[in-house]
């Protein structure tokens, strides 16, 4: 089964990398996940860490978060 989760990808001057929100699993403590020096960098590790991160919910028994949905115009 393919989830579709949100991957937003920012640039960071202060950081002066890509910064890689996962909005589905973020919380008050954790906002960004994981970072990349490129675009297709921070992409590719987001990707895995979204791996890492559906299997550990499905690991412990917990239920995975709903995926944002957006309203088509």
């Amino acid at each position: 089964m393919k989830h579709k989760y949100s991957i937003n990808i920012i640039w960071s001057d202060e950081d002066e990398c890509y910064l890689v929100e996962l909005p589905e699993f973020a919380h008050q403590l954790q906002r960004y996940f994981t970072h990349g020096e490129t675009y297709e960098e921070a992409l590719a590790n987001a990707q895995e860490v979204l791996e890492l991160l559906i299997e550990d919910y499905q690991a412990t028994g917990q239920p995975l978060p709903h995926p944002l949905e957006i309203a088509a115009y």
